[in-house]
């Protein structure tokens, strides 16, 4: 008889010390469990361009596709520009709507994300050496003034790289008028509009 209770109370408490370690497994949060509401409730910017389904503007490059007030076009090659710790990006597009008008986008972070939709202005004899210039009624006033170095990639029509001057000009309502002379050449001039967010939707490329 004395060795039949010692058998019951060894299984008894085997059977204790099982619901003990099973009780215990279940109550202790694993690693991957107790990370997930601190990422869940990370406080996040709801202005990031990762969270825009139409793409991020920065990640452009030759060869994708963007599409902008319902018309496709495809990135011929891009400009990437440097003035000391500031960096900034342009991107040639097939124009083929646009008869013989070169248009383009210009993507930078100052601090906040500007993608700026850009016109070829015929600027004749009109020069960057005044504060304010007014082209088609609209008066713009002078902003910015410097020389970058610049690299490109694809098609550009410009040099593989190289130094390029910049007056930039800026009206009301989002609208700005650039000038760009490259390796010390003529002055390019263009319109822009700043391209609202959500209005530029990017296919990559392969």
């Amino acid at each position: 008889m004395d060795g039949r209770v010692i058998a019951v109370l060894l299984a008894l408490i085997l059977c204790a010390l099982v619901v003990i370690i099973v009780l215990m497994v279940r109550r202790r949060p694993s690693g991957t469990a107790a990370a997930r509401p601190a990422d869940a409730a990370a406080p996040r910017d709801p202005f990031a361009a990762e969270d825009q389904v139409a793409g991020d503007p920065r990640t452009i490059k030759a060869g994708d596709m963007v599409e902008y007030l319902g018309v496709r076009y495809f990135v011929r090659g891009s400009v990437r520009l440097r003035e000391g710790g500031f960096t900034w990006s342009e991107h040639l597009l097939d124009a083929d709507t646009i008869e013989g008008t070169k248009v383009w986008i210009s993507v930078e972070e100052d601090p906040d994300l500007e993608v700026v939709w850009w016109t070829e202005l015929d600027a004749g004899d009109l020069r960057p050496d005044r504060r304010t210039l007014t082209v088609d009624g609209v008066e713009y006033r002078r902003d910015e003034h410097g020389t970058a170095d610049y690299s490109s990639e694809g098609t550009t029509g410009v040099g593989a790289e190289g130094r390029v001057e910049y007056v930039d000009y800026e009206a009301s309502g989002g609208r700005y008028l650039s000038f760009e002379r490259y390796g010390g050449g003529a002055w390019e001039a263009g319109t822009g509009e700043r391209v609202p967010t959500g209005t530029l939707t990017i296919y990559p490329g392969s």
